[in-house]
């Protein structure tokens, strides 16, 4: 039978033996401990004593927290427990609660909250700790001799305990029951399931922003209070941990740069994500529908799309969200909340997204480009649409009507409208009603003069779209940014490009209904001599 002892920061091993007629078993007193464990040889002076020590074996426990569900074996683990949701020991920096006075003082060493340092130095990796004890299991992780090792993957560990819960994640005690993932813990499996359900249950009472864990709250809870907070020299920016500003200070260095846009980042992960949007990557693919997503959370977002549950709905309104923040930001359309400010302009957004978008047009970044021509974007969504506009050849819509293909569904319902005669812009001003947004924007300008003209400075002539003035100014400057892949021909516009390129293939796309004649062009089948020797209008069909 072994005993081990903890002074001054050092562990000591003991060996004892003991006589099993010996009904004492401790020199420092004379009491009489008659009742044996037969599992392991202690000695206990009441039956309920060992009662209570049997459940240890038995993995028994009988106390449960009704906050957290926690188990314990003894009522007096779980008095101790129930500090953890009270503010007996509660940290005046950061907010966290503790058992016991002597785990808030070891988080306040930590965390540098007091004025100690952590003197105790590890000469192998230059990492300090507060207590030599810690520095003593630390040293193991540097010999593997020793260490407790994990059978299934190799991993090692410092003590028997962290390998048994390690073990956790190669059994099915602690998995998700969405994607299958397994946890050493059940509140890390609780923190995860939240990822799934969009559940944020910790508030800021300050500001009203949610999060998923506790900790994270605390965290975010010192921001309001520049007290105590560790600050950037460079951008003057506050943060709640030493740890937490060395990690910003490499957004100020060239550590974790990217190299295509020179953007840097607090870590490689964040470089990771963000190289995603240069390259198009996206290697987190839907079991279900196969749709490809450069983020995982983005894929966990969509996955609840297939299940078509949306637990949070809007009071006002009644529509249904699968998830808290997307719910959020639907109610600033409600409450006319735009919390996120451009210190630019003064224009407000309700979503920071929006404004990151923003910001851009003050400072011309464009940081997606089209690999095909060149050509840049705000947005990766803009991008994404560009390519799938002007550089495909796919047309996966069809028209129900005539059979007629497009590149999307806008543009298929608007062709809709030509059939149906529907006219779904009205004007407020008149009766006057329009097939095309852009239709009505010209009406308002012309005849009830509400809007703004986009002016050409060189002729002075009106436009209703900026992007008509651009073209127009290209003229003026004789700029053709558009070239022709097979010819060194260039134009103002890609579909003029695009309408030329057409000669360099063999594809046809518009035929005479007569005669099935084909042609590339639609004017051409306009200009046939069939329709008009027939006596007949011009007609004419598309080809895939």
């Amino acid at each position: 039978m072994y005993a081990v002892f903890y002074t001054g920061g050092c562990l000591f091993k003991v060996k004892i033996e003991s006589d099993g007629n010996d009904v004492t078993e401790h020199a420092h007193d004379d009491k009489s401990r008659p009742h044996l464990c037969t599992v392991c040889g202690k000695r206990f002076t009441r039956t309920d004593h060992l009662k209570q020590h049997k459940q240890i074996h038995t993995g028994e426990k009988l106390y449960s927290c009704t906050e957290c569900e926690k188990h314990f074996v003894a009522e007096r683990y779980l008095s101790q427990h129930m500090n953890v949701h009270s503010s007996k020991y509660e940290c005046p920096e950061c907010g966290k609660c503790f058992s016991s006075n002597k785990d808030l003082t070891k988080h306040r060493l930590r965390q540098k909250h007091s004025e100690k340092s952590k003197p105790y130095l590890c000469t192998v990796c230059g990492k300090r700790f507060t207590a030599k004890g810690d520095l003593n299991i630390h040293k193991q992780t540097h010999s593997i001799e020793g260490l407790y090792s994990c059978t299934e993957c190799g991993k090692h560990f410092c003590t028997q305990r962290y390998l048994k819960q390690h073990m956790n994640v190669h059994s099915s005690r602690y998995m998700c029951n969405e994607c299958g993932k397994c946890f050493n813990r059940k509140d890390y499996l609780t923190r995860h399931s939240r990822s799934h359900s969009g559940e944020k249950p910790f508030e800021c009472a300050v500001c009203g922003k949610r999060y998923v864990a506790k900790g994270d709250l605390n965290y975010h809870k010192q921001t309001h209070s520049v007290e105590g907070l560790y600050s950037c020299t460079e951008c003057g920016k506050h943060f709640c941990t030493q740890r937490y500003l060395k990690q910003h200070m490499n957004v100020h260095s060239s550590r974790y740069m990217c190299s295509e846009c020179g953007k840097c980042f607090k870590g490689k992960y964040h470089l990771t994500k963000h190289s995603r949007s240069h390259s198009g990557e996206k290697p987190f693919e839907c079991a279900v529908c196969g749709r490809r997503f450069a983020q995982s959370s983005q894929l966990v977002a969509h996955s609840i799309t297939h299940s078509g549950e949306k637990t949070f709905e809007c009071t006002i309104c009644g529509k249904r969200f699968a998830q808290s923040d997307r719910l959020a930001v639907h109610s600033r359309i409600h409450s006319g909340e735009k919390p996120y400010k451009c210190y630019e302009c003064d224009k407000t957004y309700n979503h920071s997204n929006d404004l990151i978008s923003h910001m851009r047009v003050h400072s011309g970044d464009k940081p997606y480009k089209c690999s095909l021509c060149d050509k840049s974007f705000r947005l990766s969504c803009n991008l994404q649409t560009h390519i799938r506009l002007v550089h495909s050849n796919k047309r996966p819509y069809d028209c129900g009507y005539c059979g007629r293909q497009f590149k999307s569904s806008r543009y298929l319902k608007v062709h809709v409208y030509t059939h149906t005669g529907t006219k779904p812009y009205s004007c407020r001003h008149c009766s006057d009603c329009f097939t095309h947004y852009g239709q009505l924007k010209v009406h308002l300008l012309r005849s009830h003069n509400e809007g703004a003209w986009f002016t050409c400075h060189i002729c002075q002539k009106k436009f209703s779209e900026n992007g008509s003035l651009k073209q127009h100014i290209r003229r003026h400057e004789g700029a053709k940014p558009y070239f022709c892949s097979e010819c060194p021909m260039s134009f103002f516009t890609a579909s003029h490009m695009k309408c030329h390129q057409l000669k360099h293939s063999d594809f046809e796309r518009f035929c005479c209904g007569f005669c099935a004649k084909y042609f590339i062009h639609k004017r051409d089948v306009e200009k046939h001599k069939c329709s008009v020797e027939l006596g007949y209008d011009s007609v004419f069909t598309r080809q895939d």
